[in-house]
């Protein structure tokens, strides 16, 4: 005899995931379920899932089979020569272009279920991201895969010491990096605040107050697309930019306030290009970056000087340790007035 939930799933659709985190942020990776996502480019597919298939974002991100801060990754073919695989990249409020955190789990994912033959003592694994393509490198010891490092696209600062007008802080100067995606950083002092102590609740309302503020003005662009020219978060730092053998903290809120628990591999990458454009930073000096959330530490740093279009760039390896929590099976019974998620502000 069938069990209860066998019975449910032979008559309902189902999607099925592994479950991931990096640093303390959570990745739910999509095995299987999920419908043809269509489009020539990443870029495309993005904009198919965003306009055509987002009832299932929120069904598998938001409560009560996710939560606010639940991130999620969406695999799909990749169009670029040379990349293992594609991956879209999903949270509270919709789809990023890059996810530091997401790429260094994913590295691991891709060898353990067999998107990648495992060579030791690292394997390379070539993921496509909407933002380009990402080189993960994956240690591998007697068959088991462990820490993974990557090497980022093109990464540059955008704009240094730019005043913008707060609603409730006034004039804030902020820096405005690119890593695979848009942040503006500034130091949590600013705000009176400490990354490491002050209540996240406080934290979260000052990121949120800065993004608004540049969002409204400022204009961002981005040499390759258009759809990668848009504002994902603002990173509240320790103010701790010059380099230093001791580790720098940072919280990031991006999305609809969403809280990173790890350090932000594109932040991190994001942060390095502002510190490399500032000589606060050389080329292969390495720093350890924690976050101010739950203590969770990355390494970055500068590997490779480079362009992106009219902007000087530098390629940033970021460096990090992906663990698995489990695997999944979600579905949406008809009437299940909740069944198409929901979040608690």
């Amino acid at each position: 005899m069938a069990a209860p939930m066998e019975k449910i799933m032979s008559k309902l659709g189902w999607i099925k995931t592994v479950e991931m985190h990096t640093g303390g942020e959570p990745l739910r990776i999509i095995q299987s379920g999920y419908p043809k996502i269509d489009g020539d480019t990443i870029l495309a597919k993005r904009r198919f899932a965003r306009d055509n298939l987002d009832h299932l974002r929120k069904l598998v991100m938001l409560e009560p089979r996710g939560h606010y801060d639940m991130y999620g990754a969406i695999l799909v073919s990749p169009d670029l020569p040379g990349a293992d695989i594609g991956v879209l990249f999903t949270h509270n409020d919709g789809y990023s272009t890059m996810c530091g955190h997401g790429t260094i789990a994913l590295g691991r994912y891709a060898i353990d279920y067999g998107h990648v033959k495992a060579t030791e003592p690292e394997t390379e694994v070539n993921i496509q991201c909407p933002c380009g393509l990402v080189k993960a490198f994956v240690q591998v010891t007697g068959g088991r895969t462990g820490q993974t490092r990557f090497h980022s696209v093109p990464a540059f600062a955008f704009a240094t010491d730019l005043d913008v007008d707060v609603v409730g802080h006034g004039k804030v100067t902020v820096d405005i990096g690119y890593g695979g995606a848009f942040y503006a950083f500034v130091s949590a002092e600013r705000f009176g605040l400490d990354v490491r102590k002050s209540r996240t609740r406080d934290i979260v309302d000052a990121a949120t107050a800065v993004s608004n503020a540049v969002k409204e003005q400022v204009k961002l662009r981005h040499p390759d697309d258009d759809d990668l020219a848009f504002l994902y978060g603002t990173i509240i730092t320790d103010g701790n930019d010059e380099w230093s053998d001791e580790p720098t903290a940072n919280i990031c809120v991006f999305g609809l306030a969403q809280v990173d628990r790890s350090p932000t591999g594109s932040g991190v990458t994001a942060r390095i290009a502002l510190q490399y454009h500032k000589k606060l930073i050389t080329l292969n000096q390495k720093r350890t970056f924690e976050s101010g959330a739950c203590g969770s530490r990355f390494t970055g740093s500068p590997v490779r000087d480079t362009t992106c279009g009219e902007f000087s760039a530098v390629v940033v390896e970021v460096c990090g340790h992906g663990h698995y929590t489990g695997e999944a099976t979600f579905i949406a019974e008809d009437d299940d007035q909740l069944k198409n998620g929901f979040l608690v502000k």
